[in-house]
């Protein structure tokens, strides 16, 4: 969430935002179309040519192929711009030692932010 938060680049973002609703579109669409190229298939086996149930059968298999061919290479895209963002845009915190001339009250609130750090952060 806090990379679609950050006010970086605009295309990534979009490109986000329409490969998720393809996604949401072409899937019912995919798994309806393959589901009556199939029961199509199975009622030419049974009452018509084989031929063109084979035909059937081979336009399932290559409907899913390509949905799945545009699946995966989405999701990897989609990782790699994640994981290229998350590696330039680390979380720093700068750990200011405690001194004996500092007030009591500034080394409290020293203390409590050094609890308070995520795991994913680096200590310099």
């Amino acid at each position: 969430l806090q990379w679609l938060r950050n006010p970086g680049p605009q295309h990534e973002k979009r490109t986000l935002f329409g490969d998720m609703v393809c996604f949401l579109f072409i899937t019912p669409l995919a798994t309806v179309s393959g589901w009556l190229c199939l029961r199509g298939a199975v009622d030419h086996l049974h009452f018509s040519s084989r031929l063109e149930a084979v035909g059937l059968i081979a336009l399932t298999v290559a409907l899913f192929t390509i949905y799945l061919f545009w699946t995966l290479v989405s999701f990897r895209y989609h990782c790699r711009l994640y994981n290229e963002w998350r590696r330039t845009n680390q979380r720093v915190i700068l750990l200011i030692p405690k001194s004996a001339n500092a007030p009591s009250n500034q080394q409290s609130l020293l203390g409590t932010q050094s609890l308070k750090r995520n795991s994913k952060e680096t200590i310099v």
